[in-house]
This record gives C-alpha cells, sequence and structure tokens, in this order.
C-alpha cells in the first residue's frame, strides 16, 4: 500500500505505518523530487524517515520510481477536503494530480481527512482524479458508489 506521514494536523500518524508494517503490510512513502510526480520509497520504520521539503517527512532508502505506485492495491492520499463524489481538495502543489492516473486500474485511491472534511460537492477540474473512498477517524472507510 501508499501511504504517507501526516504533517500539521493531517490524520494519521507513524504509529499507524507501524502498525501497517508489523501486520506484514508492505508499505510505500512519497518522495519529492521537483516539481513532478512523486517518487516512492519503502518504509523501514520511524527510524528511516528523514525532512524532506513542505515539512514533510520521506524514508532515506532506495527510490523505486514515479511508477512504483502500480503496485500498491490502496493509495491513502492526504487532503484538504474531499466530496461524495470522490473529488479531492490537496495542498495546490500538483503532485498526486500528476502521481495518481499512474495507479494501476482498479487501485484504491483513499481521501484522509478528518470528518468535517467530508463535503456535499467541491469543484473540480479536468486533472482531477476521483477518490474511490474516504477515511477518516471517526466515520472509519466510507466507499463512494
Amino acid at each position: 500500500m501508499c501511504a504517507f506521514v501526516p504533517i500539521a494536523s493531517e490524520p494519521g500518524s507513524v504509529q499507524m505505518l507501524d502498525d501497517l508494517h508489523d501486520f506484514g503490510a508492505r508499505v510505500l512513502l512519497p518522495v519529492v523530487i521537483g516539481r513532478g510526480a512523486l517518487e516512492w520509497g519503502w518504509y523501514a520504520g520511524k527510524d528511516s524517515l528523514v525532512p524532506g521539503p513542505y515539512g514533510l517527512r520521506e524514508p532515506n532508502g532506495e527510490l523505486l520510481g514515479v511508477t512504483a505506485l502500480r503496485i500498491a492495491d490502496m493509495v491513502l492520499v492526504p487532503a484538504l477536503a474531499v466530496d461524495r463524489n470522490g473529488i479531492r481538495l490537496g495542498r495546490g502543489a500538483g503532485h498526486y494530480d500528476q502521481s495518481l492516473p499512474l495507479a494501476s486500474n482498479g487501485t484504491e485511491l483513499v481521501a484522509v481527512v478528518r470528518d468535517q472534511e467530508i463535503f456535499e460537492a467541491l469543484p473540480s477540474e479536468p486533472h482531477d482524479v476521483r477518490m474511490s473512498a474516504v477515511l477518516t477517524p471517526n466515520r472509519g472507510l466510507l466507499r463512494f458508489v
């Protein structure tokens, strides 16, 4: 699965990544290189994280390339908001907009937000990739129809 290390008020935690790792899931984390699509690297525990751009923490191991997310069955995507049609509002740098189209068909794309960050409708643009589900701390996983 692809996940992320939360920053600021984003839901999630490094503990969640450790739990997934301990459960036997192979976890890929994003690495920001320039302005393009995200690179990916394996999560190998909290000691493997180093500071990255935008206040991110990234894996310090081998970079696997921008197409590495194709092996994931699920991609957890940070979001500021998501609507009931799967439209996701990100932070505006465009890294996920360029990366998500590279996922394999059928890959579950899950926006991770707080409960109050789900809206009826958000504006969308042609490049937006729709999420198949949303994950919140209190509601859990909600799939879009």
